[in-house]
């Protein structure tokens, strides 16, 4: 099937197999490999990307369903170099450990603070309990996504 997919603001036009997932799409056909494949079954959230601007699993869509949709990876985040804030406050609060779950975690965290942009620790956790890391207590993923939303209200604010 022919898609036309709208990747990181660039418009990609590609012949798809009907049962291709999204993850896949974006990893093999455009060489966007910060999306990672953790278990094609949705319980780890490490393809977590965005489409049409909200947090999705990447291997729960087909690559046909985004067709004349605007997808976004964590490839689009930083800028000329700069991190993304959400980014910036991971690496300051050491949100990360092995780096695998990070993608999906820096996605899925800005999704939810773009539904919630002030939320408590609970509401952090509760947020993000789709998105596995095999690494950590969580605790600094929390404060990193707290971290983050801090900083965008103070910036808000002034």
């Amino acid at each position: 099937m022919q898609i036309s997919v709208t990747v990181n603001g660039t418009t990609h036009e590609s012949d798809v197999e009907p049962r291709t997932l999204l993850v896949h799409y974006v990893r093999e056909n455009l060489g966007l490999t910060g999306t990672n494949v953790g278990c094609d079954t949705s319980s780890c959230g490490a393809c977590t990307l965005h489409l049409n601007g909200e947090a999705v699993k990447s291997c729960t869509i087909l690559a046909v369903q985004a067709d004349g949709q605007d997808v976004a990876t964590i490839e689009s985040l930083a800028v000329d170099g700069v991190l993304h804030p959400m980014q910036q406050a991971f690496m300051e609060n050491h949100g990360l450990q092995c780096g695998y779950c990070t993608p999906g975690m820096v996605m899925a965290s800005i999704g939810l603070l773009n539904e919630n942009p002030d939320p408590t620790e609970s509401e952090v956790r509760y947020g993000l309990e789709g998105n596995l890391c095999r690494c950590t207590g969580y605790h600094n993923i929390v404060k990193s996504v707290l971290a983050a939303a801090a900083t965008a209200n103070a910036g808000a604010q002034s």
